[in-house]
């Protein structure tokens, strides 16, 4: 299943900007071959809807992800992010 979702905020600068379109794929298939340098979106309970790239994958298959920017909300705040939580691998970048 392919989603179409527009990006706003800027923890992802410079390279995704407010107001750019992400395709995410959210098949099994492409959520079974995570890896670190992937971008993905998630949900969380406090925060909503986030995108963000996996720094990497913990043992238990968690992920530990970051923003592109040093004040980004990321795993420092969030934790470990759990592959149920994870709605679609970033496909591509429509700027």
């Amino acid at each position: 299943m392919l989603r179409i979702l527009k990006i706003t905020g800027q923890s992802m600068l410079p390279e995704y900007q407010d107001g750019d379109f992400v395709v995410i794929a959210a098949a099994p298939v492409f959520l079974r071959r995570l890896k670190a340098g992937d971008v993905v979106v998630f949900g969380h309970e406090s925060y909503g809807t986030l995108i963000k790239k996996i720094e990497r994958v913990a043992e238990d298959g968690n992920l530990i992800v970051s923003g592109t920017r040093a004040d980004s909300l990321d795993s420092r705040r969030l934790g470990p992010i759990a592959l149920d939580k994870v709605r679609g691998k970033v496909i591509w970048h429509i700027r």
